[in-house]
């Protein structure tokens, strides 16, 4: 009997543990989450201000466009050659 008291009060026990960690984390990643958000109205901003510095410097090149591919009917027998 006293071993099934036990194993209650340590499950009881283990999962307290674990919603206080849980809590403690979730709060963690509020945190994270709103410093993310900061951060990337902080670097536009800056990048703002830097264009506004500097406007005979040109943009950073993006990746290039991928190539055109023609527009038609291929049939699969021509593909099999």
């Amino acid at each position: 009997m006293y071993i099934l008291w036990f194993v209650t009060g340590m499950s009881l026990v283990a999962a307290l543990v674990a919603w206080r960690q849980a809590r403690r984390n979730a709060k963690r990643i509020e945190q994270l989450s709103q410093m993310y958000w900061e951060l990337k109205y902080q670097h536009g901003e800056l990048r703002v201000q830097l264009q506004r510095a500097m406007p005979h410097a040109a943009p950073p090149p993006e990746s290039a466009p991928a190539p055109s591919l023609p527009d038609g009917f291929v049939p699969l027998t021509s593909l099999k050659r």
